[in-house]
């Protein structure tokens, strides 16, 4: 996270204090050093509810690119084959794919209070 996130900040000319990072409280993402390095950070860091894939736009958006990727009638000759199919089929996600899932998140959010937490259709 240190390397990728701070770089993506300055990529996309991110103010730290003015961002809340996400995160989905898996175990490896809550380890006491991670959990320390963030708290150094000037971003905040938005409280989230444990393996909660109902609301995070994107476990969907990998569903998607899984689905690409078994599309191919032969499996990769290894991982670097892997990773340019990656890369490929990462590219051709259009805009209006990503846009539409962040445009669901009020409907998510619903439908997860709705179940007070419990399973949803998404």
């Amino acid at each position: 996270m240190k390397d990728e996130l701070q770089q993506t900040l300055e990529y996309y000319g991110l103010n730290p204090p003015d961002t809340i990072f996400q995160q989905d409280n898996d175990a490896k993402h809550t380890c006491r050093k991670v959990k320390n390095w963030l708290e150094e950070q000037e971003f905040r860091t938005m409280d989230w509810p444990a393996q909660s894939p109902d609301l995070n736009p994107i476990e969907h958006l990998w569903g998607c690119l899984k689905r690409r990727l078994a599309e191919h009638k032969n499996p990769p000759n290894g991982i670097h084959e892997l990773w340019e199919r990656v890369q490929v089929e990462w590219d051709r996600i259009r805009v209006e794919e990503c846009q539409k899932l962040i445009e669901s998140m009020p409907r998510r959010v619903q439908a997860v209070l709705k179940a007070k937490g419990g399973y949803t259709k998404y």
